[in-house]
């Protein structure tokens, strides 16, 4: 299945992208496509933790992705 990944913030700079689109197995889960991300950008493992959205929204690890989302990366923001 295909997805558009959209990074945000650090995560852009790490990838030298604002979108990627990516393939994966159907029916796999958020978790898996981190790992895979993981896999193929290890510099994203500099960020410590980030949020994931599908298709606008929040999503947790278990998550089964379809043909077609949009997934955001999200990493923390700090600001004052």
């Amino acid at each position: 299945m295909k997805l558009t990944i959209l990074l945000f913030g650090i995560s852009t700079d790490l990838v030298g992208a604002t979108s990627l689109s990516f393939s994966l197995s159907s029916g796999s889960s958020v978790l898996q496509l981190k790992d895979k991300l993981q896999k193929q950008y290890p510099q994203l493992s500099q960020i410590n933790s980030y949020a994931i959205a599908v298709n606008e929204s929040y999503a947790s690890d278990e998550l089964v992705l379809k043909d077609n989302d949009v997934v955001a990366i999200i990493p923390p923001v700090s600001g004052g």
